[in-house]
């Protein structure tokens, strides 16, 4: 009778310690996962709720519940929102510290934590935080693999942080080496390629839309090879179809790639619904593509993008685009109305917006050159050129835009896969503005080097790489310089 009640009581104890911590990552938890993955986050909180409690000891649910503010914030880009959340960065990983230290999943869900958060930091510019939580979660990978050798999700996270590490402009390099930390892009890629294709023939097999979302974002901002754009979209065609994700990165890379038409269709076709998560950054991209096209509506979406984004980015551009759009149908009061909005509204944290201001206090566009550049960038290419035809440098009476007229057309005839003609037009646009303070010079010497990297001359790639690099204090500077000294690592 004693060694029954024994027994009895050790069976007992055994089913309250496993019930004290562990990692399910069940049917309910998959389903959470999933709705966030397609932006349902309302369906996807009440699943992590009922599974809360049902199984008020699963570790997943906290990490699910990152994986809820982690795209909450990405969506929103609100600083509003990353201030009231990221209080549960460390709550959270309190909570897994005290669940069962033998699974994969103990490290790798705090690894998960630290990278999302440090991806969020990085957006807001908290750099020294980002690159402690990215340290952080490589030492957390290292320990988990050397553990946890073929559990598959450990490699998600290492091509991530080595993606991002190999990502970070030149200029914060140095800064990063401090903590130890370097990455190499293209081996990131490659490793997001592979778990495309390892993933369902696992048991984690839920994780591929994440692979293939990271892989596509990868590929278009830190890879930038137009070649790859059918390949990406390709991946993305196998996520599910009412994914507002995957509506929003098909017409994201497609206009990366100047795709426009591509890029409004899978944009317009979005799936709608309150289930929803509210995205403006839809809006923002379709608006850019309405307006490349010269579309009527265009100033709908860029309105609705400024009065529905919460966020900081964007919204000077946005005003510009929309002081553009009148400017091109004669109505210079509003055109003038909008510029006065540039100037006042949004923030100059990244690139696009600080151009926007340059260009609000800059001379009225030509309206030739301007609707060569949004047809140029919609890839409506024979329309550029159309609106370039009958001019010459002496048509035009501002420096600025003679030197833009051959920017102009050696992008048109480098996107053509006319490279000859390209060469001529970007040789004549670093000749003229090699010593000004618009971009168009340096970025063709950044274009001429990519060009000749490709038809294997080295020497004349160093070259104009290196011409790119000695053009300073010119607009997207840091830009153009990290894009040609990476361009110098290849060649070298």
């Amino acid at each position: 009778m004693y060694r029954k009640i024994v027994a009895f009581l050790i069976i007992v104890f055994c089913t309250q310690f496993s019930a004290k911590a562990n990692f399910d990552f069940n049917n309910n938890c998959i389903k959470a996962y999933q709705a966030i993955m397609q932006l349902k986050i309302n369906e996807a909180k009440i699943l992590i709720l009922r599974e809360k409690q049902q199984n008020p000891n699963n570790g997943i649910p906290v990490l699910l519940d990152n994986y809820v503010d982690y795209f909450t914030i990405l969506t929103s880009e609100s600083k509003a929102d990353y201030d009231r959340l990221k209080k549960n960065r460390n709550i959270r990983l309190d909570l897994l510290e005290e669940q069962d230290s033998k699974s994969p999943y103990y490290l790798f869900a705090q690894a998960e934590i630290n990278i999302q958060w440090a991806l969020l930091q990085g957006k807001f510019q908290e750099y020294f935080s980002a690159a402690l939580n990215l340290n952080r979660a490589d030492d957390l990978l290292k320990e988990n693999i050397e553990k946890f050798p073929n559990f598959l999700p450990n490699k998600k996270g290492a091509a991530l942080i080595n993606i991002v590490l190999g990502a970070v402009p030149s200029n914060l390099r140095g800064f990063l080496k401090t903590f130890g930390l370097s990455g190499d892009v293209q081996s990131g890629v490659r490793d997001l390629e592979n778990l495309i294709i390892s993933l369902p023939k696992s048991s984690y097999g839920f994780y591929r839309d994440e692979v293939i979302f990271f892989y596509a974002l990868s590929e278009t901002e830190a890879v930038k090879n137009k070649n790859n754009q059918q390949k990406i979209i390709t991946q993305l065609a196998l996520l599910n179809n009412q994914s507002l994700i995957k509506s929003y990165l098909q017409g994201y890379v497609s206009s990366k790639n100047f795709r426009n038409d591509d890029a409004l269709t899978y944009l317009l076709g979005s799936p709608e619904g309150n289930q929803y998560k509210d995205f403006a950054a839809i809006d923002y991209l379709i608006g850019n593509a309405k307006v490349n096209k010269m579309d009527t509506d265009a100033n709908v979406y860029l309105l609705k993008y400024i009065k529905e984004y919460r966020g900081l980015n964007f919204i000077k551009d946005a005003y510009l685009k929309l002081a553009y759009y009148h400017l091109l149908r004669g109505d210079k009061d509003k055109y003038q109305s909008y510029l006065k909005m540039v100037r006042s509204q949004g923030n100059i944290l990244i690139e696009k917006d600080k151009q926007a201001l340059r260009e609000a206090n800059d001379n009225v566009p030509n309206l030739d050159l301007l609707k060569a550049r949004f047809f140029f960038d919609g890839g409506y290419y024979n329309k550029a050129l159309l609106q370039l035809k009958n001019r010459n440098a002496d048509s035009f009476k501002l420096a600025r835009d003679k030197i833009e007229l051959f920017y102009r057309l050696g992008r048109i005839y480098d996107e053509s896969e006319k490279d000859s003609d390209a060469l001529v037009n970007y040789q004549k646009a670093i000749t003229l503005g090699k010593t000004s303070t618009y971009y168009f010079a340096a970025n063709a010497a950044l274009c001429m080097g990519a060009i000749f990297e490709a038809r294997k001359d080295k020497a004349k790639a160093r070259l104009y790489y290196n011409t790119a690099i000695d053009m300073k204090q010119h607009e997207y500077q840091n830009s153009i310089e990290s894009k040609a000294k990476e361009g110098l690592k290849r060649v070298n």
